[in-house]
């Protein structure tokens, strides 16, 4: 058939065609861009709904499932923490509120040997009728003790005798005693113990500490004096040996706990240091050091006996293992803060606190779907049974846990443990593995150091005794806001630690202060040699 020319409309038709065609390219293009688009704001709501999990999850947070301090929690935390635990505990209904019978109390006491006595005058009318009382007849006799300080000002004057040498002539005069110096007026160990008690105790500021000495005992002191009271009894205790004499006391015990807590400092200038270990440091990402982490690192024994406050420039393993004794080979209760594994090879073994472990488990069965994250309240009641019973195994005088006990509670933390990681391990989180793979991977690692309470009695299976030496420092800062300088937070720990060391074997605040203002301080009893 020949060809024939193609009609005029089926040209039109094609151009049509054409810009069809490119119509719907461009609208395929753009498509393609909404749907990329679409994408991303799927993948964005989805990481908004995965980080607001997380600050859900921080906001939610209290004492009683983080590290967070009392001071830090949300308003109303503390009441919502009450009512929780009252409603998980059921009380008596014969328990009354209050001290239960048999509790000593803390009650004033009569002095049976008063310094003074003092009658009142006698009733002027009778407190029924009104009638007067003129001529009664005594009917009986009460009590009524005050204790109260009295205040006096006193000032002493040492006269210092010189004798002339009769083969030379020279003069030699007496020395001053301690706390006195030869053509001066000073102050003396009790304004010297205000001093130091108000700023280091008291948490007041030196100029604040003068006024208020001056106001209550008279003495008219400047804020500089207020501040080198603190500097001249640091200085006295660090000539004495105090240091020395406490790590020395520290090395000789079995167990001891440590804590660590960040303080702000002004200036972070670390005083020059030996060479730092090679191997990896957790404080340390991409072989640079986190810069201006000041901390007060917190050496206790577990009944509180001995407490070693030491400021350091950061929370590097360096900086944590100079602070526990060189020579100290025992247990060691920790939290669970990797910068303690490298002593293991000095150690006789480290016990991970499982109040930390409880906080932990607490925070992360608040998350959900529904009761996925249960195998983390399981974890909490085998730690308490498992407390349980070395409390009642040490009444009956065991050293160590039943081992078929033992191996029961063992099964079944690894049980919850498993549990815990298989139903994470995948699970989306907004910043790295979820929460829950996070905790059971942790208490699969770390099962023998959480478990080792259980095998020797001497080891407490919380820190707690080291976190209520680290309040002394939160409360501080939370006064006073900062330290000026490293040297200034050293010298706090130090008088911090006598104080407390001393006050732990009946050495009153004044009794210490003024032995070491006289060059006899108070320093712990060395440990018997073996």
């Amino acid at each position: 058939m020949p060809d024939e020319p193609v009609p005029d409309d089926a040209a039109g038709l094609r151009a049509a065609n054409a810009r069809l065609r490119e119509v719907l390219g461009a609208k395929d293009a753009e498509i393609g861009l909404l749907q990329a688009g679409l994408d991303a704001a799927r993948e964005r709501e989805r990481a908004l709904e995965l980080r607001l999990a997380e600050l859900e999850r921080r906001l939610g947070m209290d004492g009683s499932d983080s590290g967070t301090p009392s001071s830090k929690e949300r308003i109303g935390a503390k009441e919502e923490r009450r009512a929780r635990q009252g409603s998980e505990r059921e009380r008596r209904k014969d328990r009354k509120r209050g001290g239960q019978p048999g509790h000593p109390g803390k009650g004033l006491a009569r002095d049976p040997d008063p310094g003074e006595k003092k009658d009142a005058p006698p009733p002027a009318q009778c407190r029924s009728c009104k009638a007067g009382l003129g001529g009664a007849e005594a009917a009986g006799f009460r009590w009524a003790q005050v204790i109260d300080a009295e205040i006096i000002t006193k000032v002493t004057e040492w006269g210092l005798p010189g004798l002339s040498c009769p083969c030379c002539g020279t003069v030699t005069f007496a020395d001053a005693p301690p706390g006195a110096h030869a053509g001066s007026v000073s102050y003396g160990p009790v304004l010297n113990a205000a001093a130091v008690l108000l700023t280091a105790y008291g948490n007041v500021p030196p100029e604040r500490a003068a006024q208020l000495i001056g106001m209550l005992l008279g003495a008219d002191v400047s804020a500089g004096w207020v501040d080198k009271a603190g500097a001249r009894l640091s200085a006295l205790l660090g000539r004495a040996g105090l240091d020395a004499a406490m790590l020395a006391a520290l090395a000789g015990e079995k167990t001891l706990a440590a804590d660590e807590t960040p303080v702000n400092v002004l200036d972070k200038t670390a005083p020059p240091a030996g060479r730092e270990e090679q191997e990896e440091d957790p404080e340390e990402k991409d072989g640079t050091a986190a810069a201006g982490a000041p901390h007060v690192l917190i050496v206790r024994t577990p009944d509180g006996r001995l407490t070693w406050l030491r400021a350091i420039a950061s929370r590097r393993k360096a900086a944590v293992a100079a602070g526990i004794p060189a020579a100290f080979a025992g247990w060691l209760i920790t939290d669970g803060y990797t910068g303690y594994q490298h002593l293991l090879s000095r150690l006789a073994g480290i016990q991970q606190c499982c109040a930390h472990v409880i906080r932990r488990c607490r925070a992360v069965t608040k998350l959900g779907p529904g009761g996925l994250q249960s195998w983390a309240g399981d974890i909490i009641a085998i730690l308490r049974e498992a407390h349980q019973a070395v409390q009642e195994a040490r009444a009956r005088g065991g050293t160590a846990l039943d081992p078929q006990a033992l191996v029961g509670l063992q099964e079944r933390y690894d049980t919850a443990v498993a549990s815990g990681i298989i139903h994470n391990r995948l699970r989306d989180w907004h910043d790295g593995n979820h929460p829950g793979y996070a905790l059971g991977a942790w208490l699969r690692g770390y099962k023998e150091q959480v478990f080792l309470f259980t095998r020797d009695f001497s080891v407490d299976w919380t820190n707690n005794v080291s976190e209520r030496g680290a309040k002394a420092a939160k409360r501080h800062q939370a006064v006073s806001g900062y330290w000026h300088s490293l040297a200034t937070l050293a010298r706090w720990c130090r008088i911090r630690s006598y104080l407390d060391s001393a006050a732990a074997h009946g050495v009153s605040a004044l009794d210490a202060i003024s032995g070491a203002l006289a060059g006899k301080p108070w320093l712990p009893p060395l440990p018997a040699l073996a």
